[in-house]
Order: C-alpha cells, then structure tokens, then sequence
C-alpha cells in the first residue's frame, strides 16, 4: 500500500528506510515529527507504543530537555552489584561479542540490571567521553523514570528487542544516538535479569544491528543456563569429584593449546593429549592468527573469511564459539593467539625448524599440505608460502636423502627446481633422477595439453 500522505503542516512523511542510508536526513525529519507529537499534533507515522511511552514518561516529570538521568548508585558503589548479579558470568562472551574496545571503536557496549541501572558499559575511550556527556555511565537509571523513553527502557516495558534512533528518544540531547537493545532472560523462570544495549552516533547504527543484539542475548542465556547445569551437576556429585572437577577446569583454562592445522582433519590438541576436531571456518581463522604475531582486527578478519559481505559480528560469533571449544586461546582487539603451546601451530613449527636451519626436522614435521580443503585466498597463499619455504630450504641442502624424500611427497613431488638440484648432485643418470624427472616431464607435458 503507498504511504499515507502527511497530516497538513506536519512535514514530509518518513521513510524508515532513510535511518541506514541516509541516518542525519532521517534524524532531522524525526525532530520535526518529535516536537510536532510533542506538542499535540498527531503524527500517523510514529507508533503509538512510543508516543505512549513519550507521554508516560512525561507524566513521571521526565522533561525532554532533561540532561541528567537519576542515579541510583555512585559508580565506585557497582561493583558490589556486579558481583552479586547472574549476568556477570556472561560478560566475557558479550564483551568477546559485541564490544569495540580499541581506539576506533565507535559503539557502546551496555548492560543493565532488570530495573534499568547500569552495571556494565564498555567502549572506547572516545564513545565513552560521549556517554559521559550524558551521563551514561554506571548506576545511572535508564528506566522510562529514570531518563524517558529509550530502547533499555522499551525493551524492559515491551519484553523485546527494540531499536529507537534519534528523536524516538524522549530526551532532545539523546537525538544523535541509536540504540538497540533487548532483555535477557533466566532460563529457569523466564524472568528478565537485566537489558543488553548497544548504543552510538547515528551513523553506527545498520541492518545487522539487531541481530547482532539477538546473538548477544541467545548466547547470554544459553551461557546462564550451561552455568546452571554445571552448578547442579557439581552439587550432586561426591566431593572428591567436586575438587577434582574445579582443578580440572582451572589446569585447562591455563594451560597450553597446541593446533593441529597440516592435513584435511584439522584439530586442538589440549593439555590432557584429548583433540578437539575443529571445522573449516575455525581451523581457517586459527590459521590466520596463527600466521601474524600482531594479530588481526574483527573487520580485517571478515573481510578475510566472507569478503564484502563479512561483518565483525560473525567473526565475534566465532571467537566466541572457538573460546568455548578450547579456552581462552584468542584474545582480543586486536584478535591474536594466546596460551598457545610455545611453537601453536604444527604450521608454526615447520617455519621456526627451518630457520634455524633443521631441514630435516621441519622435513619430518611437514606432514600434510595446509588445510589443503581450504580455498581461501588468504589460506592458498599461507599454504604456498610454507610449501615454497619447505623446497628452498630442502634444495638448499644439499643432500640426496633430503631432496629425494621431498620429490616423494605429494607437496614436492612437483618441484621441477628440486629434480635438477638432485641431478647435479646425483647425475642425470641415476636411476633415483631418472624416476622423477619422468614425472616432471609428464606434469609439464599435461599441463601444456
């Protein structure tokens, strides 16, 4: 159906639309819409639950001029609500998420208890100076009594997801931020504990942003609900079982982590000898931060992995899901392997033996091509490289017994530049020489077919 037309003297009608294309044009429509409501005149197009909430809100003494939100609590005093809330063990999964910690970081990553105060908000240092303008900070109440309408305020009055941009916020000094929020749930009772939010300038705001907080939110329950689980499990259990199980679980989350990444059943090998079968995806990210020591950013990586269409959320996705299957082996911003027995990767070894000039044990070592399943470019290329790397170093050599076993190996056994270094250490006429160069030849003749 076409739009409705505009109610006379209200202005252009909006397009919803215009909030991801064109975020500063939509925002200044959405201001005339705002004081037009505000003011009495009814305007079709904004929903009826937020000009009920604009009103609630006002009826509870909530000026849209008002800069400060009520406080509830000092922020040195939440700490001790921290401590205490069931939200706190999902933190370092939402953070892994959601956050953007680093010094381009542009949104905001806030927790809320289930009455609106702030407990957790991690950001840059320059988004945080912004929510700081606005108080925004923890203890703040976010509640429709504390400051008006805003998404942590609909999500706790609707129960769902909600995203508010601009002039949906009750308060004018909240009309250059968008917001998306939604509530978490106990598992147990369905009750909300709390409201994860991710707020920034206007222009942070896109198509993916919600589902980005739907993940957050799916993961933070399943979280709370394996905790439960875990905790009913060790409460049940004799109590030399229980000590046994909490060393156990302290010695892994510290120990090393060794990567098994050459060959087409690609694993982790935990501190215990036990592997952990990796998928394509994750043995293709671990092989990219395997190969840079100063590690790779979430935008890097997905472009990396999915090319244009990649976004950060999906790499964060996979970092948590890698966390859970092996421990704290990646950290963050930039993402990086860490924890990592001393060489990480069977890949890792190959190149450190053949610097230091052990041919034959990094000979030994190279088993398998790398994740030779694998058709990323950015893995091709890692590939080739350690292939090119493992025949400079064993033509450079010298030695028969090497040369002739990289020749036999299915990584080698193309090596036209090592079949001529064998004949002038062996002659043309050997019968070892004879049997490869055949092969040379036979390789060179198809591919000119």
């Amino acid at each position: 159906m076409p739009a409705s037309p505009p109610h006379p003297n209200t202005g252009a009608a909006l397009e919803p639309g215009l909030r991801f294309t064109a975020p500063h044009e939509y925002a200044r429509l959405l201001r005339t819409a705002h004081e037009q409501v505000i003011g009495g005149v009814h305007r079709p197009e904004i929903p009826s639950g937020l000009v009920a909430s604009w009103r609630r809100s006002m009826d509870l003494g909530i000026d849209p001029d008002q800069h400060s939100p009520r406080h509830l609590h000092d922020p040195a005093d939440v700490a001790d609500l921290r401590r205490g809330h069931r939200l706190q063990t999902t933190l370092p999964a939402l953070t892994d998420l959601l956050a953007e910690e680093g010094s381009d970081g542009r949104h905001l990553l806030i927790i809320t208890d289930s009455h609106g105060e702030v407990l957790w908000r991690i950001g840059s240092p320059a988004v945080l100076r912004r929510a700081d303008s606005l108080e925004f900070i923890e203890g703040a109440d976010w509640s429709e009594a504390g400051i008006g309408t805003n998404a942590i305020s609909q999500a706790l009055t609707t129960g769902a997801p909600v995203q508010l941009f601009s002039a949906e916020h009750l308060v004018r000094t909240h009309h250059e931020w968008a917001c998306t929020a939604a509530p978490i749930r106990d598992p147990r009772t369905g009750h909300i504990l709390g409201v994860l939010d991710v707020s920034g300038p206007l222009d942070t705001l896109t198509a993916d942003s919600l589902r980005m907080v739907r993940c957050g939110v799916r993961v933070a329950e399943e979280l709370l609900a394996k905790h439960d689980d875990d905790a009913r499990a060790t409460a049940s259990a004799p109590p030399e079982r229980r000590k046994a199980s909490r060393g156990s679980a302290a010695a892994q989350s510290s120990a090393g982590v060794r990567l098994e990444l050459l060959g087409d059943k690609p694993a982790a090998v935990l501190s215990d000898g036990s592997q952990v079968p990796l998928t394509l995806r994750r043995a293709e990210i671990l092989a990219l931060l395997d190969s840079r020591r100063q590690g790779w950013s979430a935008d890097e990586l997905a472009f990396e992995l999915y090319g244009d269409t990649g976004t950060p959320s999906t790499v964060r996705i996979e970092m948590h899901r890698i966390r859970g299957a092996l421990g704290s082996v990646v950290a963050s911003s930039p993402y990086r392997l860490t924890g990592l027995q001393e060489r990480g990767s069977d890949a890792r070894q190959v190149m450190e033996l053949l610097r230091q000039g052990k041919v034959r044990e990094g000979l030994d070592t190279y088993s398998a091509p790398l994740l030779p399943r694998s058709n990323l470019l950015c893995v091709e290329l890692l590939r080739e490289e350690l292939n090119l790397a493992v025949g400079a170093a064993v033509r450079s050599s010298g030695s028969p017994e090497l040369i002739s076993r990289w020749l036999a190996t299915d990584m080698g056994s193309g090596d036209a530049g090592a079949v001529e270094a064998l004949e002038q250490l062996l002659g043309p006429s050997h019968p070892r020489c004879s049997a490869f160069r055949a092969r040379i030849d036979l390789l060179d003749r198809t591919l000119r077919s």
